[in-house]
């Protein structure tokens, strides 16, 4: 259900040995002294250990409340403040010192975990004593109208306000995504399912797809970085039946083909297959919301062409 990258290649994770690893980390935090209700707040990039924490927090009864690693002090304040978070896990020692900088502030917060500083291998440790029932217990009282996760608005306007999503909520994003896309989640036989995730995981859009693609046992993976030269070679590397993005990204990758194309003397055949692709697209869109037929069979010769020659070299 998972790709995670140790030592520079990419390894599959089974759905038993991630649950075993939520396990893990869920008895960690109970020993840590989270509490059934409490908030937790998660900086940090898109990475395999925060949709960990997600889940392992969900397990115990606990609330992630995500904030933006770009976060200032006063942001990070104000997020950690106004939701009452109880403890807050960073990436590295940079934003451990923005926490640092204003937990004067901030007197309900208990623990920090820095997970560049070992913390996930030190919850796990501590969590040996406790038992596995205290953490099904807590799993099995959480009720679909429970509170879920915080999510703060970006601050653009003024101060950042929480948005409060129940696991009901989540749920009925995250099947509603599949089930509009099954064509994408569900691939054909003897193919897997998989996505790379580089949205930021601050944001609800990062944090339905992670959930969705647990739910529709895809293949998931993460990447802290979007600049071009890390992005591209990752994308490669793992190679996402699909991906979900805002888009900037995709237009980052559309220029990058379209300069190759016209090196190449070709950009009028990369012009007409984004031409097809488009029209592809809309037809497919329709035919999801019952709205049309889907592709003409002139179409899907073309798309068939055009796989060939264009859109199959540029994945």
């Amino acid at each position: 259900v998972m790709g995670r990258k140790r030592g520079g290649v990419w390894r599959d994770v089974t759905a038993g040995e991630f649950a075993g690893e939520v396990l893990a980390l869920a008895r960690g935090l109970v020993a840590q002294g989270v509490g059934f209700g409490d908030r937790v707040a998660v900086m940090s990039r898109t990475r395999y250990e925060w949709t960990l924490f997600d889940f392992a927090l969900w397990a115990v009864g606990a609330q992630p409340v995500p904030v933006y690693p770009s976060s200032s002090a006063e942001q990070v304040q104000w997020i950690l403040s106004d939701s009452g978070c109880t403890a807050c896990v960073v990436e590295d020692e940079d934003q451990a010192m923005t926490v640092g900088s204003v937990v004067g502030g901030l007197p309900r917060l208990r623990r920090l975990w820095q997970l560049d500083a070992g913390a996930l291998a030190g919850l796990v440790a501590d969590g040996r004593g406790v038992p596995e029932d205290v953490v099904h217990g807590r799993r099995g009282a959480v009720t679909p109208d429970a509170v879920a996760t915080v999510i703060y608005t970006s601050g653009t306007t003024g101060r950042p306000k929480g948005c409060v999503l129940t696991h009901a909520n989540f749920m009925f994003e995250a099947d509603t995504l599949v089930r509009r896309w099954e064509s994408v989640f569900r691939t054909g036989p003897g193919e897997v399912p998989s996505t790379l995730l580089f949205l930021p995981l601050a944001h609800v859009f990062g944090r339905v797809v992670e959930v969705a693609a647990v739910r529709a046992r895809v293949k998931l993976g993460h990447q802290p970085d979007l600049a071009a030269a890390e992005l591209v070679p990752e994308l490669a590397a793992f190679r996402p039946t699909f991906v979900l993005g805002v888009p900037y990204v995709f237009e980052k990758v559309f220029a990058a083909a379209r300069r190759a194309a016209e090196a190449e003397g070709r950009v009028g055949v990369f012009d007409r297959a984004v031409e097809a692709a488009v029209r592809y697209a809309e037809a497919c869109e329709r035919q999801a919301f019952g709205a049309g037929p889907g592709p003409s069979a002139a179409l899907r010769v073309q798309h068939r062409l055009y796989e060939r020659l264009v859109y199959g070299r540029v994945r």
